[in-house]
């Protein structure tokens, strides 16, 4: 799981789409396409962000939900916040120099 995660969060246009999704929770990928264009000037055709998304569930980074026809993309922090307890271990003793 951590490789897909820092694989995931390598790529630059997969930050702003999470960015995106940590703005507006749930947004369809014409939202995002949208967005992506009108606020960070990002040119990707439809099947690029389709692509990226893929990387970013794969990574648990994004859940999607099914509605009708629409699927909406949902962030997700739990890998997130895994790699910080990682080396921020609230339990441990204070480093004293």
């Amino acid at each position: 799981m951590p490789d897909e995660l820092f694989k995931a969060l390598a790529d630059a246009n997969r930050r702003r789409i999470l960015d995106e999704l940590s703005e507006r929770d749930g947004q369809t990928l014409f939202e995002l396409c949208a967005r992506l264009l009108s606020r960070h000037d990002v040119v990707l055709s439809r099947q690029a962000v389709s692509q990226h998304l893929a990387v970013l569930e794969a990574a648990d980074l994004v859940r999607t939900r099914r509605e009708g026809r629409y699927k909406f993309h949902h962030l997700n922090t739990e890998p997130l916040e895994h790699i910080v307890t990682r080396w921020l271990k609230p339990d441990a003793p204070e480093h004293n120099p």
